[in-house]
């Protein structure tokens, strides 16, 4: 086990002491395990998952873009066939690397794992200590349904904008459609029949 996984591990049981804790029934603490807290440690360990992809990927196309250039001069005074191999294989490295983070959006999936994460622990915190949007509650039982309801629209709305936002394939930057294209080409035709 990691020292990661390890911290993980204990914050997680330090979650669930503290919902044993509250002054809940049986199936309201049933609903703080199997729903907040899982699905606050789900969001945790993907973040983390992701993020270490993220990391790999970007440094390794970084520092191959470095090394590629240096190794391109070094070949010019040393005509090795060993360069010329090591050069070509980290170059494919470099695209695989970039090609891979661009396919997946790790980056995107962190930033949107984390975001999750950190929006339903600030609730399970304002829960537990009943501040914040609870603070008007006199009781963990009154504000339970308030935090139900901010619970599973937090996670509604995260699911929507992963579907939506993070996995979708995004559009090419300085790309025009086809058809836009066209009646660009039609439009510059009326304009040059125009000016004979």
């Amino acid at each position: 086990m990691t020292i990661q996984e390890s911290k993980q591990q204990r914050s997680h049981q330090t979650l669930a002491e503290l919902i044993e804790s509250l002054e809940l029934s049986n199936l309201q603490k049933q609903y703080m395990q199997s729903r907040w807290l899982d699905q606050l440690s789900y969001m945790s360990r993907r973040a983390r998952e992701t993020r270490n992809w993220y990391y790999r990927l970007r440094i390794t196309a970084i520092v191959g873009s470095v090394v590629v250039p240096i190794l391109l001069g070094v070949q010019q005074t040393n005509s090795k066939d060993f360069l010329r191999w090591a050069t070509i294989g980290l170059s494919g490295v470099v695209a695989v690397s970039a090609a891979v983070e661009e396919f997946f959006h790790f980056g995107d999936r962190w930033r949107h794992f984390r975001q999750t994460a950190e929006a339903l622990k600030a609730q399970g915190w304002q829960f537990s200590q009943l501040g914040g949007l609870y603070g008007e509650y006199p009781s963990h039982q009154a504000a339970f349904q308030s935090f139900t309801t901010h619970v599973e629209t937090l996670l509604q709305h995260e699911n929507e904008v992963f579907v939506s936002e993070v996995v979708k394939e995004k559009p090419k930057e300085n790309s025009v459609p086809d058809r836009d294209k066209s009646a660009q080409h039609t439009s510059s035709q009326k304009s040059d029949a125009s000016n004979l």
